[in-house]
């Protein structure tokens, strides 16, 4: 069987990291549905800069905006919604048939309100309007205005991907404020079963930040390289049973609200030395998802091997943070630095981008 849809059957959603007209134009993106049961897509700024710089399909529409007196931002969302409406289209059977618990496409707002909740808000609030789909999720980082922009979504019945996650404490801040935005949502009268989050956690950039700060310790911590990464996910899915499958979330089950699954985000390997499929075979299991660049996916496809993984190795995943601690390498920290870091290449992907649309 291919082992994208082993996967499936193992509880794991695939989606699928990327979107572009030419997926949608030339029947790409339906026989991944089709065949290799994606059931999501993710994007973000550098997929659609990709997408748009590359795409032949854009040219006409885009030089037509250009004679419209609008701004930069304005022409990409005209050039963007209608992709992530097909596209959410597309998905749509695959939401209906999980009864709203997948088929879903995310779509980001501006990286440059990361650390404005109001304007976040407002911004989530105008393309959930403008793509009028109810299997679309709101990208929103895990900044701290992000995190109050999250509740305030969720309170207001969006559904939302939180990006930009690289530690067990963003893992810990994100799920709060979605049950903080499930409790107002309940509290006036929502329907929290409408709702959807998930919490993607960014994995191959830990490891090459850990990796490079352990190359100048020598070889009495040579054992540790390339194991922060699944180890953090690991540690993250053992909280996320805990948070969601203990007594605390059980009121909020009673009222038909939904865990917010945990993502594996930024799965393409950067280091030639791993495997390629480290982020992704180690990671199986029901109840996550696993967003996958179109190489990652392709190796999945080839050469995947499929089990029930993601409860295996916690303890040596809890020895992986213990060592690291040891070493002096501070988890928390490591995760406040990436996302500063992660942030700025979105706001540089999302100034390219409208470079081309200026």
């Amino acid at each position: 069987m291919n082992p994208l849809l082993q996967a499936k059957n193992a509880g794991q959603q695939i989606w699928l990291d990327n979107l572009s007209r030419t997926l949608l134009n030339e029947g790409q993106l339906a026989r991944m549905i089709t065949e290799d049961g994606i059931a999501g897509i993710t994007t973000n700024p550098s997929i659609f800069h990709k997408a748009i710089a590359d795409g032949r399909y854009y040219e006409s529409d885009l030089a037509s905006l250009k004679t419209e007196a609008m701004t930069a931002e304005a022409r990409y969302e005209r050039l963007v919604v209608p992709d992530v409406q097909r596209a959410c289209d597309l998905m749509r059977p695959t939401f209906d048939a999980s009864g709203g618990s997948a088929g879903f496409v995310s779509l980001e707002v501006s990286p440059e309100l990361a650390h404005d909740a109001a304007t976040t808000v407002e911004a989530g609030l105008r393309l959930k309007q403008e793509v009028d789909r109810n299997n679309l999720l709101i990208k929103v980082p895990a900044t701290p205005a992000g995190l109050e922009a999250i509740t305030a979504l969720i309170a207001q019945g969006i559904s939302v991907n939180v990006t930009l996650m690289f530690s067990l404490a963003h893992v810990d801040a994100v799920a709060k404020a979605y049950i903080a935005g499930l409790r107002d949502l309940i509290d006036n009268g929502g329907e929290p079963g409408r709702v959807i989050s998930v919490a993607s956690l960014f994995l191959s950039r830990v490891d090459t930040l850990v990796d490079a700060r352990l190359e100048g310790m020598g070889d009495t911590v040579a054992a540790l390289w390339g194991k922060s990464a699944v180890a953090t996910a690991k540690l993250a899915y053992q909280a996320y049973l805990q948070r969601f499958h203990g007594p605390a979330f059980a009121e909020f089950s009673a009222a038909g609200a939904r865990p917010q699954f945990m993502l594996w985000a930024s799965t393409g390997t950067k280091n030639p030395d791993y495997s390629d499929l480290l982020y992704v075979e180690p990671l199986i299991g029901p109840e996550t998802v696993n967003t996958l660049p179109d190489a990652t996916l392709a190796a999945l496809r080839d050469h995947g091997k499929v089990g029930n993984t993601i409860g295996s190795d916690v303890d040596a995943a809890r020895a992986q943070y213990e060592a690291l601690a040891a070493a002096g390498i501070d988890m928390t920290e490591v995760g406040e630095q990436l996302q500063r870091e992660g942030l700025a290449q979105f706001e540089k992907a999302f100034s390219e981008l409208l470079k081309l649309t200026a």
